[in-house]
């Protein structure tokens, strides 16, 4: 798990169809994606941060909702 980044349990499902779609395509966190989590959070998300391998499974096991 990325220090910088909270547990994406915790925002994931709450990000906008949107960011999860551009999570899903690119894995990169953009900065409208690391805003949303600081929304959703109230973490600051630092331009540092990055996907785990654990966070990419989780969001791969996600897809089937997103679409």
């Amino acid at each position: 798990m990325n220090a910088d980044l909270p547990d994406i349990h915790e925002w994931y499902p709450r990000l906008s169809i949107d960011a999860k779609h551009a999570l899903r395509d690119s894995g990169e966190l953009t900065e409208e994606v690391r805003a949303e989590i600081a929304e959703i959070t109230g973490a600051d998300v630092s331009a540092e941060a990055s996907l785990s391998e654990d966070d990419r499974d989780f969001i791969r096991t996600q897809s089937e909702q997103v679409d």
